[in-house]
């Protein structure tokens, strides 16, 4: 029985190579943000994901050759999305926006040229060049810190295994004669991302049913953090026997590489295990086995492609959108003047303040502009401290972090959270919202008030902040902004309305000053 081969003419190919063109050209910038993003550990594997993309699509050109393309219009749109999208986050200057706009813009060219039936065999190698884009900060931010929770708590569980007296506060693992502090460098994301594309990798490759590979994708998570956790244990362990030397330099790097091969080995065992637990005896060679291109049958008939209209609109759109988008101007960003946080006052009518100061470490992972950190007090009463983190752009990534995130990290326990509108305060005409949290360490107890000041709004939603931030980078060309938080202890028996009066009389003087430090 005949079969027919559709092939592309060389027309074809060359409006092919065209439009590989006008994208390189479109997003050119683009790759530069990648590239530089593919040098940060976690996201090292980016380097590779164009490439087994390429691989997965060539794997499968036989089922190409064998459908005609039927051309979508829903892919036209799909690419305008994407373009629009691109120049949306070309003028605001996020171009993390861009990354996942290149994505969804080549996706809608491929479903534009090939069709619904074509498309569904592309999707998956398509929807892998999602995995090369870096996650946006505020969301790896959050997930960075729910996972040194996490693996503090099992890396003490396994440093007690071997009867070490250890004390865990937050993320601060305390030997007694060292302290370990569980850094973001050691959350798991080195490994998790990684870890979770060769899952996906290993998902497409194999020859099985449906649930069994999605198994195999999400258990990396669980691999992962459980190896990290054993990782931190195994250092402490070191660290208590042999000392500090244990969790430093190189042989902390060698570990940290021993720990992913081990996360490796156990994704492979736990797909054959998987395999044999369901009756599936086939060897592993055969299972995850890569199919290269069968030779055309004997006697196909060779037929020209015929591209529809979809796919020449789609071209044409390309091309005559990627010179005009190229000319945008590149928009500088606007920084108010503002004063140095440092000429804060430190006498606030009869508060008095004591300035402090935040570590090189601390200061390394939070990338801020400027900061203010005192403790104000007045005679006879529970202190309040003010901290005050500024940003002078916001554009690359870097954005302050929720104290939702941070304040368990350092061993306290939010008891109560909610809104609150702090009564008679107000920033300009505005009421004073702010986060209201109630948090716990041991017998001790402190209320925290926080919230984000941004280009004269008070934001208390984390989501809202990114929006804001958005739409003031498109319209204003500013992404400046603050978070604030004022702290007070609560003494042994007092009541929660005595701290929240104690920090309203705070902020009512404090906060009108603070528009000269942050501006509107």
């Amino acid at each position: 029985m005949s079969t027919t081969a559709y092939l592309f003419t060389r027309r074809q190919l060359l409006a092919v190579l065209v439009a590989a063109a006008a994208l390189s050209y479109l997003f050119q910038n683009t790759y530069v943000y990648l590239y530089a993003n593919w040098q940060r550990e976690e996201y090292s594997h980016g380097f590779l994901i164009p490439i087994l993309s390429g691989l997965l699509l060539w794997q499968r050109r036989r089922q190409f050759e064998a459908l005609p393309f039927n051309g979508s219009w829903a892919g036209v749109a799909l690419m305008l999305v994407g373009l629009a999208l691109y120049v949306l986050g070309t003028l605001a200057a996020i171009t993390a926006v861009d990354a996942y706009a290149m994505v969804i813009v080549i996706a809608g060219a491929v479903l534009a040229a090939l069709g619904w039936r074509a498309f569904r065999i592309a999707l998956a190698p398509l929807a892998l060049l999602l995995l090369m884009n870096p996650l946006p900060a505020f969301l790896y931010n959050n997930l960075s810190s729910q996972l040194q929770l996490i693996s503090s708590q099992l890396g003490v569980a396994v440093i007690r295994l071997f009867g070490i007296s250890v004390f865990l506060e937050g993320n601060v693992i305390d030997l007694g004669s060292y302290k370990l502090q569980v850094v973001e460098a050691c959350s798991g994301l080195r490994y998790l991302f990684p870890l979770f594309t060769l899952g996906v990798i290993v998902a497409m490759f194999c020859r099985s049913r449906l649930w069994i590979r999605a198994v195999i994708v999400l258990s990396t998570v669980p691999i992962t953090i459980l190896m990290n956790s054993f990782r931190i244990g195994v250092i402490g362990v070191l660290v208590d026997r042999f000392g500090i030397e244990q969790a430093e330099g190189f042989l902390h790097d060698f570990e940290g590489w021993i720990i992913f091969m081990a996360c490796m080995v156990l994704l492979i065992a736990e797909s054959w295990l998987l395999l044999r637990l369901t009756g599936d005896r086939r060897p592993l060679r055969e299972i995850f086995a890569i199919d290269w291109p069968a030779p055309r049958a004997a006697g196909a008939a060779a037929q020209p492609r015929a591209l529809g209209a979809p796919a020449i609109v789609a071209l044409l759109v390309l091309l005559a959108v990627a010179l005009p988008a190229r000319a945008i101007p590149q928009r500088e960003e606007l920084v108010p003047e503002r004063d140095a946080l440092s000429g804060f006052p430190l006498q606030l009518d009869a508060w008095s303040g004591r300035r402090g100061r935040l570590d090189a470490d601390t200061l390394d992972i939070l990338k801020l502009d400027d900061y203010l950190m005192a403790d104000y007090a007045l005679p006879a009463q529970s202190p309040v401290n003010l901290y005050v983190a500024y940003y002078a752009s916001q554009r690359t990534g870097v954005s302050a972090h929720s104290p939702a995130s941070c304040l368990p990290g350092n061993g306290w326990r939010m008891t109560e959270i909610g809104r609150y509108q702090v009564p008679g305060v107000r920033i300009g005409a505005t009421p004073l919202q702010v986060n209201r949290v109630v948090i716990g360490q041991g017998s001790a107890r402190q209320l925290v008030y926080y919230w984000f000041q941004q280009r004269g709004r008070v934001v208390t939603n984390e989501y809202a902040v990114k929006w804001y931030l958005f739409v003031d980078s498109l319209r204003r060309q500013r992404t400046d902004g603050a978070l604030v938080r004022l702290i007070t202890p609560l003494r042994e028996g007092e009541a929660i309305g005595a701290a929240d009066a104690r920090l309203g009389r705070f902020a009512a003087e404090a906060v009108t000053r603070l528009t000269r430090y942050i501006p509107d």
